[in-house]
C-alpha cells in the first residue's frame, strides 16, 4: 500500500480527512461523514510502514518527536496535488495519523458561503477580532480568507503564527511572513513576543491556548496592532467568559476591562449538512459596539445574546438568524436548522409564522 496514492485517492474523492489507524479499515471524511474505501483492516506493521512514507514526502522529518512524546504535528505538499496537514500518534502501541487535506489554491469566500461582513473584518486597524467553533468547523479557511483580503487591500506586514501552516500566502500589496510553531519557534507565547519586534501591522495568533498568550495578544492589540485568533468555543457569550475565566480571580476584573476595550469582534461559526449532500457553513457574528463594551467591563455577559439576537445588521447576526437565512434559501432542511440551532423553540415558531 502506497502512501502516495492514498493522498491521491483522498484528493480525488474530495475528501477533508484521512485515517490511518491500526487495526480499522482505510477510513476517509466527505461531507462530515466518516466512511471506509477499502476491505482490508491496516496492521501495526501497515500503518509503521505509511507513517515512515509520510515523513520522508515531509523531506524526510526528523520522527524522534513522534517517538518521544507520542504526537507530532506537521504539514507538506506534493506538487500538483495538494498540501496536507498531519496529526501523528501512538494509539495502543501502534503508530497512527489523521490527515487534512488543504488545497493550493486559496479559497474563495463567496462560493464558500462565507459572509462579506466577516471578510471586512479585515479593514480593521487595531483590536482584536476572534473566529470560534468547534474543530473542523472552518476556523482556519475563514481566517485564510480574511489575511488573503488584507494582503490584496493594504499595504502592511502580516505575520501568520501556525501550527501548523495549512494555507500558503504569496506576497501581495503586503509582506506576509508566515511561521509554524516548533519548526520556526518553540512556541505560540515566544513567537508572538518575538513578533511585536518585527514591524507587524497584522498578526494571526493560530490559537490562543493559556493565560499567558491571551494576555500578551491583547496587549499587542491595545498597542496598536490588529490580532486575529481562535477559540474552540461557540458563541460571542461563551468566548467572552472562556477568555476571562483563563486568568486568576483576582486578574479577572481587570482583563473584562481590557478586553472591552480591544475586543472589535467574534465570529462562531459551524459547518452544517446542506441539501445537495456537502457542508455549508452558519455564522454568529457580534461585532462590538459601545452597549457590549459596557456588557463586558461591567460583567453583563449574559445579556449579549439578547443583543445580538435582536439585531438586524449584517454586522450582529445570531446563530439561529444565519441558520433560519439558510433555510429560507433552500440551502438546508428544516431539521438541519432545529437540529444545529441555539433556541430550537423560538426558531421552530418563527418558522411557521
Amino acid at each position: 500500500m502506497d502512501i502516495t496514492e492514498i493522498l491521491k485517492k483522498g484528493v480525488e474523492m474530495h475528501a477533508s480527512d484521512i485515517f490511518i489507524v491500526a487495526g480499522a479499515t482505510l477510513t476517509i471524511r466527505k461531507d462530515g461523514e466518516i466512511q471506509s474505501v477499502s476491505d482490508t483492516k491496516l496492521t501495526a506493521d501497515d500503518t509503521r510502514q505509511l507513517l515512515i512514507g509520510i515523513y520522508e514526502l515531509a523531506e524526510n522529518r526528523d520522527r524522534t518527536l513522534l517517538k518521544k512524546d507520542g504526537d507530532d504535528d506537521f504539514s507538506f505538499h506534493i506538487s500538483g496535488l495538494s498540501r496536507f496537514r498531519v496529526s501523528a500518534y501512538k494509539q495502543r502501541g501502534s503508530y497512527s495519523a489523521v490527515i487534512r487535506i488543504v488545497a493550493f489554491e486559496l479559497p474563495d469566500p463567496a462560493r464558500l458561503g462565507i459572509p462579506e461582513s466577516v471578510i471586512r473584518t479585515g479593514a480593521e486597524r487595531r483590536g482584536m477580532v476572534l473566529v470560534t467553533g468547534p474543530a473542523g468547523s472552518g476556523k482556519t479557511t475563514t481566517l485564510a480568507c480574511i489575511i488573503d483580503a488584507i494582503n490584496m487591500q493594504r499595504n502592511a506586514h502580516i505575520i501568520t503564527l501556525e501550527d501548523p501552516i495549512e494555507y500558503l500566502h504569496r506576497h501581495k500589496n503586503s509582506i506576509v511572513s508566515q511561521r509554524e510553531i516548533r519548526s520556526d519557534s518553540n512556541s505560540y507565547l515566544t513567537a508572538l513576543r518575538a513578533s511585536l519586534r518585527q514591524s507587524p501591522d497584522v498578526i494571526l495568533l493560530g490559537e490562543m491556548r493559556d493565560y499567558e498568550t491571551i494576555s500578551v495578544a491583547m496587549t499587542a492589540a491595545e498597542t496598536g496592532h490588529l490580532i486575529f485568533s481562535t477559540l474552540h468555543t461557540m458563541g460571542a457569550a461563551n468566548t467572552i467568559n472562556r477568555i476571562i475565566d483563563v486568568f486568576p480571580a483576582n486578574q479577572q476584573r481587570q482583563i473584562a476591562v481590557q478586553l472591552s476595550t480591544v475586543l472589535m469582534t467574534v465570529i462562531s461559526q459551524q459547518l452544517v449538512p446542506s441539501v445537495d449532500g456537502g457542508r455549508i457553513p452558519a455564522f454568529e457574528i457580534m461585532t462590538v459596539n459601545p452597549a457590549i463594551r459596557n456588557m463586558i467591563r461591567d460583567n453583563k455577559i449574559y445579556q449579549i445574546n439578547g443583543v445580538i439576537y435582536g439585531s438586524a445588521t449584517e454586522e450582529m447576526v445570531s446563530m439561529d438568524n444565519s441558520l433560519f437565512s439558510l433555510y429560507e434559501a433552500g440551502k438546508i432542511t428544516r431539521q438541519t436548522a432545529l437540529d444545529c440551532a441555539t433556541n430550537p423553540e423560538m426558531l421552530e415558531r418563527r418558522m411557521k409564522e
